[in-house]
């Protein structure tokens, strides 16, 4: 089982996703933060590949958005959860993205509904993603610049490259 993150890290990491932009300001997003052992276990299967990790995390964060406020509501809590991520990092926390919509657990089930059904989300409510926070097990090494896919930039217009 993984250390417990201070309250004060947790509160930066909160700030950081409450201050993600979102589309005309609409906030579409709310945050569930499960530290709990018993509930971090039920996360990790709530889908086929991917969620395992979540069962040993210090905090997991739950994702949850209202499709009402927003019609880009997908991408507003992307948003959040990459700003949530990019401040774990800053922090010297791990992190990891577990996608939710759109996946099923190993019965089958709709990821989302599983963990709706865990956390007592509202039927209204969508669960786009799981952001699993932790100590770094360890450093990797920085991104090689030299692998940098630059055929894939495009000056003025598309341009095919082959």
């Amino acid at each position: 089982m993984e250390t417990e993150i201070s309250p004060e890290l947790v509160e930066k990491l909160m700030q950081a996703a409450l201050m993600s932009p979102a589309s005309k300001s609409s906030n579409p997003w709310q945050f569930i933060l499960v530290d709990d052992h018993e509930m971090l276990k039920a996360l990790s299967v709530s889908k086929k590949n991917g969620a395992k990790l979540i069962e040993n995390c210090s905090l997991a964060i739950v994702v949850v958005g209202d499709p009402e406020k927003s019609d880009v509501w997908v991408e507003d809590l992307t948003i959040a959860s990459i700003f949530l991520q990019l401040e774990a990092e800053d922090l010297g926390l791990g992190s990891c993205w577990v996608q939710i919509r759109c996946r099923q657990n190993i019965e089958g089930e709709d990821s989302e509904v599983v963990v709706k059904r865990l956390l007592d989300i509202p039927e209204n409510f969508q669960v786009e993603s799981i952001i699993a926070i932790g100590m770094k097990e360890a450093s990797k090494e920085p991104f090689d610049e030299a692998n940098l896919q630059w055929e894939k930039v495009h000056l003025g217009k598309f341009t095919k490259t082959e």
